[in-house]
């Protein structure tokens, strides 16, 4: 029998969909029950569970995306390491929702970003893309026992898209309506959104990275605080701030905002140097740390407002926000005032977890992946055709 004929023959499977962000504060994993494939995909969220990376890790990992120099024995490592945390935290998921792992038919697992450079950059002589997430998935499948599908954004890439965002072919999946315009908005490190016309076909969306989600807020938060805290919870720092119009209109004077999808960004841009950059210009206008964060927070806010009415064919009647940044009031309170015309609300509101959307997102991904279905949106990639992402250990 092929090793995958069981799946394609069940009725319902039960999936995980694994997802470490640009923030790299851990793992989320979400536990699926799928049935079908394609526009005729069902799918119900069971489990959730949020596995935090040790301080050391992290560190290493942001060592890395910053573009800083490691040797391949320490690459080798952590590559392996985050696959079997990934395994881990696939194995935590199953108790908490009481499951064995052998009841688990699939795993879909993002990795972690490392480097992600969309645009053609020279090198020994070529000009070329290219994309790095790691995690080891042979790690996973030798835990879980099962098919486990990782390492999509490539495919993307190699076809000619700019391998993010992936999402949108998910949210078109299980949001799109036939009675008013969605849009989707997630906020992790870094914001993206997909906007979808009422009746729009897959190839009508319009989806991009936003720019900065929690990423620089995070960042700052660590900083002021040595270390004692590293986010703003609930938004708490920047209520008690007030936003200070020349740090914010410094901060708007950035090209990403203006170029057109489809469009990605990441920590190559928003990292520790814009951060840097960011924090010296708060110092030199004297502004405090409260009034910083809370112009940071706006920062974000304003540029999903600028997203949406720069480069959506007409404005949503809801906004849907999900991720880290669904539970930042004052976040949520400048999106409402930026956007009065749509109706802002999180997922949550609609009865879904929040923090899970992107693993489940991933675990559809997976699902789609072995059914040979084409699983990116071209619409918001970029790509020129529909291809099939993924690779598969068995």
């Amino acid at each position: 029998m092929h090793p995958l004929e069981k799946l394609w023959n069940k009725d319902k499977r039960l999936v995980i969909g694994l997802m470490s962000g640009t923030s790299a504060d851990g793992v989320d994993a979400a536990l699926c029950e799928i049935s079908g494939y394609g526009e005729e995909t069902k799918l119900k969220e069971l489990e959730f569970v949020f596995v935090p990376f040790e301080e050391e890790l992290r560190s290493h990992i942001l060592h890395m995306a910053e573009g800083k120099a490691v040797n391949a024995e320490e690459f080798c490592r952590l590559k392996t390491l985050l696959g079997i945390i990934y395994g881990e935290a696939c194995l935590e998921l199953c108790r908490k929702a009481g499951l064995e792992p052998a009841q688990i038919d699939l795993v879909g697992c993002h990795g972690q970003t490392v480097w992600h450079a969309p645009q053609a950059e020279d090198y020994l002589g070529c000009s070329f893309p290219s994309t790095l997430q790691i995690g080891e998935e042979a790690e996973i499948a030798q835990l879980m026992n099962c098919p486990v599908v990782g390492d999509f954004r490539v495919r993307d890439v190699a076809a000619g898209g700019q391998g993010a965002p992936l999402v949108p072919y998910t949210e078109y999946l299980l949001y799109r309506s036939d009675d008013e315009c969605v849009a989707l908005q997630n906020i992790g490190g870094i914001g993206n959104i997909t906007i979808m016309p009422s009746h729009c076909m897959l190839s009508e969306l319009t989806a991009f990275d936003t720019g900065p989600g929690n990423m620089v807020i995070d960042a700052l938060v660590s900083r002021y605080t040595d270390g004692a805290q590293t986010y703003d919870d609930g938004g708490r720092i920047a209520a008690s701030g007030k936003v200070s119009e020349e740090l914010l209109a410094f901060l708007m004077n950035d090209p990403y905002l203006d170029r057109r999808p489809p469009k990605t960004t990441g920590r190559e841009v928003y990292g520790n140097e814009y951060v840097d950059k960011l924090a010296s210009k708060a110092k030199s206008l004297g502004i405090s740390m409260e009034d910083t964060i809370a112009t940071a927070t706006r920062f974000t806010a304003e540029t999903i407002a600028c997203g949406i009415k720069n480069f959506a064919d007409e404005m949503p009647a809801k906004l849907i926000v999900n991720g880290g940044g669904s539970h930042n009031l004052t976040m949520l309170r400048d999106l409402a005032q930026l956007l009065p015309e749509t109706e802002v609300l999180t997922g949550q509101q609609l009865g879904h977890d929040p923090d899970a959307k992107e693993a489940v997102a991933f675990a559809l991904l997976a699902n789609e992946f072995i059914f040979a279905q084409p699983n990116n949106a071209p619409a918001a990639t970029g790509a020129p055709r529909p291809v099939v992402m993924g690779k598969l250990s068995l």
